[in-house]
C-alpha cells in the first residue's frame, strides 16, 4: 500500500478566474468520468448557494489519477471572509496551483490565500488561464505574480516557480507561451506533469504510529459525524481501535473507526487500507472535531491544533446612545437585547 504515488494540491483563484472550470477539466481528461456518465459543469460548486452565484464557499475535495499517481485535489474559496475554509484546506496539501486570468492579473482575494499557502511553506505552480482570451497578457501577469510572491515574503525556492498557460475552457495547456498551434498540448498533459514534477510527495513511513489530521467535517444520517483529513504517517483500517487527541496535550478519546474512505473523482469509495499522504474520510468517532489528531491509542503520537484567523467582521451590540434613545418602544433598556438574539 505504502508505495502507491499520491500528490495532495490546493487550488487557488480570484472569483470568475475559472477554477472550477479547470477542475472540470481535470475530471475529464483523467478519465475519471465513464463514457456513459452524464458529465455536469461545474462539478466542484454543488452547494445551492454556490451554483446560484457561481462562487466556491466550501473547500472541497476530489481525485483524479494521472499515469498511475493519485492526485487529490482540494478546492478552496477565493474570499477572504472564509479565512478558516482556506488554512484548514491548505493543512491537507503540499503543493498549490494558483489560477490567474491572464486579462485581469492577480487580484486581492489571490492575494490573501496566497499569503497562507506561502506561509506555509507550499510552493506555487502558476497557471495563466484564458490565455485565448483576446485581451490576454501573459508577460505581464507572469511578471505580477512574481512580484506579489516576493511581496508575500516568498523564499528563493518558491519564487523559482514554474508557469503552465492554459485554456480551461477550450481544455488545453501548455509550457510556451504562443499562438494556439502544434506546440499547445491539445488536452492538460502539460498542467498534469508540471504537478506530478513539482508537487513533493509524502514522505511518512506507513508502519509508524498513525497521525491522522482532521481538517474538514462531513455529515451523513446513516453513519453520523464524518472526519475528513490527510494521513501524515501510519496505516489507517476499518475497525481499528484509535485514541482521538485534542493537540499536543489535550484530552484524549477512545474511539474506533468504521469504515474508511478515500476520494475517487467525486465519488468516496471504501478501502480496506490507507496510508500516508492520501486524504480520506473517516466515520464512527463520536469526538470527532476539527483539528483533532487521530493516533494510535499504544505509542500516541498528536499534531498541534489547527489555527485558525480571527473572524473577518466582529459585532459589538452596546446601549443606544443616539439622542433619540428611549424615546419610543415598549423596551428602552439593554437588558432584552440577549433575549431577541
Amino acid at each position: 500500500m505504502s508505495h502507491k504515488q499520491i500528490r495532495n494540491i490546493a487550488i487557488i483563484a480570484h472569483v470568475d478566474h475559472g477554477k472550477t472550470t479547470m477542475v472540470d477539466q481535470l475530471l475529464r481528461q483523467s478519465g475519471t468520468f465513464a463514457e456513459h456518465e452524464k458529465v455536469v459543469d461545474t462539478v466542484m460548486d454543488n452547494n445551492a448557494i454556490e451554483k446560484e452565484r457561481g462562487i466556491t464557499i466550501l473547500a472541497k475535495n476530489c481525485a483524479v489519477t494521472w499515469e498511475g499517481t493519485h492526485i487529490n485535489i482540494v478546492d478552496t474559496p477565493g474570499h477572504a471572509d472564509f479565512g478558516g475554509e482556506v488554512e484548514r484546506a491548505l493543512s491537507m496539501v503540499d503543493g498549490v496551483v494558483l489560477l490567474i486570468d491572464a486579462q485581469e492579473g492577480p487580484m486581492p482575494q489571490t492575494r490573501f490565500v496566497t499569503k497562507k499557502a506561502l506561509a506555509l511553506g507550499l510552493k506555487p505552480i502558476l497557471v495563466v488561464n484564458k490565455v485565448d482570451k483576446p485581451g490576454a497578457r501573459p508577460d505581464f501577469v507572469v511578471n505580477a505574480a512574481f512580484d506579489l510572491f516576493d511581496k508575500l515574503g516568498a523564499t528563493d525556492e518558491q519564487l523559482d516557480f514554474p508557469v503552465v498557460y492554459a485554456s480551461g475552457i477550450n481544455g488545453w495547456s501548455s509550457l510556451v507561451e504562443g499562438p494556439p498551434n502544434e506546440q499547445w498540448g491539445p488536452d492538460m498533459s502539460a498542467l498534469f506533469n508540471t504537478i506530478l514534477e513539482h508537487v513533493p510527495h509524502q514522505q511518512g513511513d506507513p508502519a509508524a504510529p498513525l497521525q491522522l489530521q482532521i481538517s474538514a467535517l462531513d455529515f451523513s444520517t446513516f453513519v453520523g459525524r464524518i472526519g475528513v483529513g490527510r494521513i501524515s504517517q501510519g496505516t489507517v483500517r476499518p475497525m481499528m481501535d484509535v485514541v482521538v487527541m485534542e493537540g499536543l496535550d489535550g484530552k484524549a478519546m477512545k474511539g474506533r473507526v468504521n469504515q474508511v474512505l478515500t476520494f475517487q473523482g467525486l465519488e468516496r469509495v471504501q478501502t480496506d487500507e490507507a496510508g500516508p499522504g492520501e486524504i480520506v474520510l473517516i466515520n464512527g468517532l463520536t469526538d470527532i472535531g476539527i483539528g483533532v489528531t487521530i493516533t494510535d491509542p499504544t505509542n500516541p503520537a498528536p499534531l498541534p491544533m489547527l489555527k485558525v484567523d480571527e473572524p473577518t467582521l466582529t459585532m459589538n451590540f452596546c446601549v443606544n446612545t443616539s439622542p433619540l434613545a428611549g424615546r419610543e418602544g415598549k423596551y428602552v433598556t439593554s437588558r432584552q437585547i440577549w433575549d431577541r438574539l
